[in-house]
């Protein structure tokens, strides 16, 4: 296992990769707000900050939230949103490209930091991973509520079919031929991924009695929640705040092992700017409280249902919770 320090170490040399390549927005478009609760902090004065984000819809809209936030406090704000995958994202930050990013708490912990295992209390983790990144010069402010933990759905239709599965431990008792998986790229190779919850589940993969790996599917976010649901496999790897559940009649199974770590997003800023910009703190403050599943479920269904743009969907919302306003006409 590779110590904090090591792995922290190895993304920074990665971000000297990313310079100048990799890091700009593919749609930096972010319409324009007034003040409204989040008011202009004298110490911004036009001061320069990057925000960056990685490259699914949830990060996208909670990256314009940021971008739209932190302009409305007087920042100029350079969008780095849509950076892609969870290595490039954190060497960014290590690097110096990226001064401010949300991030995910189990994430942080296992990914990042290298630990063996996550830890289920949202509390402890968030504490565990702000104490354990403070030496990489990376401060995690206040996590919010909404916790976009991993799961497995399998079609609702399908669920008689299947035993009236309801729990990822069932998966053990049906047939080698029914274990049929689809998941996406980065969580098939993540050290909190696909492999070790199958080992935690008592059914390792390229195991003949546990999950053939022919029988495993690696396809792109979006094209997961689409197979499932057509039938190409019986279980497919989905994220607990992502909109096409419910938009497509998909059943989460329980994590009934206590598997999966927290995921609580939280604002990470590097240590130096926040440090000179304290009152990034206080933007955030009035943000992070009022993101919850609930709200994060409808605001990432209005992009990847809907079809709305993410800076489109953070403004709408910033405006209705009185963050911002929007300019008189």
């Amino acid at each position: 296992m590779p110590s904090p320090r090591k792995l922290a170490a190895a993304l920074a040399a990665t971000g000297v990769l990313l310079t100048g390549c990799g890091l700009e927005s593919a749609n930096t478009f972010v319409p324009e707000a007034q003040p409204a609760a989040i008011e202009p902090l004298p110490e911004a004065d036009g001061a320069e900050i990057s925000v960056g984000t990685k490259n699914f819809t949830e990060a996208l809209i909670l990256g314009k939230i940021a971008v739209i936030g932190l302009s409305v406090a007087g920042f100029d704000v350079t969008d780095r949103s849509g950076i892609p995958g969870a290595a490039p994202a954190r060497a960014a930050m290590l690097s110096g490209k990226v001064d401010v990013q949300w991030e995910y708490t189990g994430t942080g912990w296992l990914n990042y930091l290298g630990m063996s295992e996550g830890i289920p209390d949202p509390v402890e983790q968030y504490e565990a991973v702000r104490d354990a990144d403070a030496e990489n010069g990376l401060t995690w402010l206040p996590p919010a509520e909404m916790n976009n933990t991993y799961a497995f759905a399998v079609r609702s239709e399908a669920v008689p079919e299947l035993g009236g599965i309801s729990t990822l431990s069932q998966i053990a008792a049906l047939p080698v031929e029914e274990r049929t998986f689809c998941v996406e790229s980065e969580f098939a190779t993540r050290s909190d991924g696909f492999e070790p919850m199958l080992e935690a589940y008592g059914i390792p993969l390229g195991d003949p009695q546990g999950v053939p790996r022919d029988k495993v599917s690696v396809l792109d976010t979006g094209a997961v929640y689409t197979a499932t649901d057509a039938g190409r496999c019986n279980f497919g790897e989905v994220f607990t705040t992502d909109g096409r559940i419910a938009a497509l009649d998909l059943t989460v199974l329980e994590d009934d092992l206590g598997y999966f770590p927290a995921y609580n997003v939280a604002p990470v800023v590097r240590t130096p700017v926040l440090e000179e910009y304290p009152g990034i703190a206080d933007v955030f403050a009035q943000i992070t409280p009022l993101i919850t599943d609930e709200v994060m479920i409808e605001l990432n269904s209005r992009v990847d249902v809907g079809g709305e743009e993410p800076a489109d969907v953070a403004y709408d919302w910033m405006v209705s919770e009185g963050l911002v306003s929007r300019p008189e006409v």
